[in-house]
């Protein structure tokens, strides 16, 4: 669809050998239309678009390497952002009937005949981003595609559109070997798992045990079409989708007991994560079904089906992302019930996701002692249809009591350290200081020019991202590229290109890493900047946005403002988006000018008074410029609004991957070097000077006191005596 086109287009990055436009899609003469209409006319505006020739294709360095650029690299955001009144307006100049749905509208398809169509409302517009999807034919694209079918059809006084009207981006001859592989891999995997139905009770009795699923009847299992894959012992739970129901792919899920009675599950999708998107459970729930309750997990929704008889789906990325895309399936809904878990992330994921799905239909689940997880719940015999029951209303008012509050305090005094948030495995020392990283707040960084604030907020940023934090990249000082060969280094401790073998292995890892970057560079409107970043949590989930940094978001255009004004605005704009989307942002802002000998401190940061009195962290990596030993860098945390503990800590930085580290207590001990004054020399010289005085004055008062005892007579008879 002209959506990916557009978006690997302007990445600046697309490099594509020229047999690869040899294998095009077949196309109506609706589908020229469509591209002479208003498609084309985008693309000749995309100044980023390359002009490719064969002869630069084959002169690149690895002939057989297909570039390839996954639209997650960079975030999808619209050149002009659309609001519902507009999409509305639009739809009733053309006569199109729609309903207002929870979180889309609905009007009726125009890629299947209006005979077919009837009263069906089957075409779904997102009311935050524009795009639409057609459950019937699984049509998909922007905005800007639908209002091109739909000129395209007033012209030609046409009922209805092929389903083929819109061309996708033609995909590599690697792109295609890929798919395919992976649609072989599913079918092969599928075939040779097993129905618990077909295992010997004894051997079925001991898959349940060791996946803590004694109490989910093979009854359930059936129902949902669980099986057992045998050569890796993991679960198999079917993708099924499409208007034919058919098998489009898998999740495996392994289990691993840890100490004691935990056990750790490990998921794998096929195909990869990004391009899998499916809903659980969904292909057993009716179109008359008006209730659904969703959980983080399949594990769990097979507990709620059991327990409650309530129809159930379960997320494909667990608490961590509901992608935009699959809105449309729980549009049919009334109550949507979220119980994703039984901890404090998951209570946090609920509400989040609740104001994506309409806030007047949801309800929660508080997690709590007696409300675990469903599938814990189960297993300890409690009453699930009791707890989905008693969930609380996502809708809230803007006065609360106590009362209301008291089981939210309990919960974080029992999970302090969720409570805490996402821990850093690189950074210990940090933990011990800040407790962790958390969702709405503001962390202000500073540190000396030339000191490594971006490489080390991106391996701080890099750290996260690795545990699973949505991350967001706003870079304005560096392009994306050196950016992402940076973070890359650090994420594979080694400099690729010196074993350049080893670099698909290591990308292939990166790729699955839920990273997005902005396009930006350079000096930016604060506007645009918010309005992508407000996108990306919409799309995409994001926990976590990093702006590199303030300086850059202080346009020309501001010239006859006061800069400090214009400041205090944009950090009180970043502190309102964090706290309103949950999403804790990281700014970036250069100190003022100090001398080399001189700590920075808190008012050392440009503009100082409205940036840390707004941030809940403030982070200072210091530089000692007159040491040269390894613990001359250290990171000093001078403000923690959580539980305002302080300190600093040295770091070591690694040159060979580009990562700093906590050196070993001991190991470096920081070395103060005191400053000399500018005037030490002439300070000396009074010393010197002061020293001679004073011994040439005792030299005249021992000369005065001979001279005045030989006058005296009195002083020469005693001698005589």
């Amino acid at each position: 669809m002209w959506r990916g086109l557009l978006l690997k287009g302007t990445t600046c990055l697309l490099q594509v050998s020229a047999q690869s436009f040899l294998h095009q899609r077949h196309a109506s003469s609706q589908c020229f239309r469509l591209l002479t209409h208003r498609s084309v006319h985008k693309l000749r505006e995309t100044s980023c678009i390359p002009r490719l020739r064969s002869t630069d294709v084959f002169q690149s360095h690895n002939l057989i390497r297909n570039y390839k650029k996954d639209t997650k690299s960079t975030v999808e955001f619209p050149l002009s952002p659309i609001t519902v009144t507009d999409i509305k307006q639009y739809l009733r100049s053309k006569d199109i009937l729609f309903h207002d749905g929870y979180s889309c509208l609905h009007i009726p398809s125009i890629f299947i005949d209006a005979f077919t169509r009837k009263d069906s409302f089957s075409l779904f517009i997102d009311k935050t981003t524009g795009q639409f999807l057609c459950k019937d034919t699984l049509v998909e694209g922007s905005w800007e595609d639908l209002q091109d079918c739909l000129e395209v059809m007033q012209k030609d006084e046409q009922d209805s559109l092929s389903p083929h009207v819109l061309l996708g981006y033609p995909e590599s001859l690697e792109e295609q070997e890929e798919t395919e592989r992976e649609q072989r891999e599913v079918r092969e995997i599928w075939s040779s798992s097993l129905p618990f139905t077909d295992l010997h009770d004894e051997e079925a009795q001991l898959v349940k045990a060791m996946f803590r699923i004694t109490k989910i009847s093979n009854a359930t299992l059936k129902k949902f079409g669980v099986r057992l894959f045998k050569p890796t012992k993991s679960l198999v739970f079917p993708w099924f989708g499409g208007p034919d129901s058919s098998l489009k792919g898998i999740k495996l899920l392994s289990a691993q007991r840890t100490d004691g009675e935990k056990v750790t599950y490990h998921e794998a999708t096929v195909p990869k994560c990004s391009s899998y998107f499916n809903l659980f459970g969904l292909a057993l729930v009716s179109r008359m079904d008006s209730e659904v309750v969703v959980t983080g997990s399949e594990l769990d929704t097979l507990a709620v089906s059991q327990g409650t008889g309530l129809p159930s789906v379960a997320l494909p990325r667990g608490v961590s992302c509901l992608p935009p895309a699959l809105l449309p399936y729980l549009e049919q809904f009334k109550r949507v019930t979220l119980w994703l878990g039984g901890d404090i992330r998951s209570w946090e994921a609920s509400k989040l996701f609740s104001r994506k799905l309409g806030l007047r239909r949801c309800t929660l689940v508080r997690p709590g002692e007696f409300q675990p997880c469903p599938l814990e719940a189960l297993s300890q015999g409690k009453n699930l249809s009791r707890i989905v029951k008693a969930s609380i209303p996502a809708a809230h008012k803007s006065i609360v009591s106590f009362k209301q509050l008291r089981e939210d305090v309990y919960g974080e005094l029992v999970n302090t350290d969720q409570v805490a948030g996402v821990k850093w495995t690189r950074f210990p020392e940090l933990n011990r200081i800040l407790k962790g990283h958390r969702k709405g707040e503001l962390t202000v960084f500073t540190g000396p020019t030339g000191s490594g604030k971006t490489t080390f907020i991106s391996e701080l940023a890099l750290d996260l991202c690795m545990q699973g934090v949505n991350t967001l990249w706003g870079s304005f000082e560096i392009n994306n590229v050196r950016l992402a060969k940076i973070m890359l280094t650090q994420f594979a401790m080694q400099r690729l290109e010196e074993n350049l073998e080893q670099y698909d292995f290591w990308a292939d890892r990166f790729e699955e890493l839920p990273l997005y970057f902005m396009t930006f560079h350079g000096q930016q409107n604060i506007k645009a900047v918010l309005d992508t970043m407000q996108h990306a949590v919409y799309l995409y989930d994001i926990n976590h946005v990093i702006i590199d940094n303030l300086q850059f978001m202080m346009g020309q255009e501001n010239l006859s403002v006061d800069k400090f004004a214009v400041q205090d605005h944009i950090i009180g704009v970043f502190r309102k988006f964090a706290t309103n989307s949950s999403c804790h942002v990281t700014l970036i802002i250069h100190p003022r000018k100090e001398e080399d000998d001189r700590e920075l401190q808190t008012a050392s940061i440009f503009g100082s008074a409205k940036a840390s009195q707004e941030a809940d962290n403030v982070l200072i990596l210091q530089e000692k410029k007159l040491v040269t030993c390894p613990g001359r860098r250290s990171l000093q945390v001078t403000k923690n609004r959580f539980d305002g503990d302080v300190g600093i800590f040295p770091l070591d930085f690694i040159k060979s991957s580009l990562t700093f580290s906590t050196p070993i207590k001991g190991k470096h001990k920081l070395r103060k070097v005191a400053a000399k004054p500018e005037n030490e020399e002439e300070v000396q010289g009074n010393e010197v000077t002061a020293k001679k005085d004073e011994e040439k004055k005792e030299k005249a008062t021992k000369t005065a006191k001979a001279s005045q005892a030989a006058k005296c007579p009195a002083n020469r008879n005693d001698k005589a005596k």
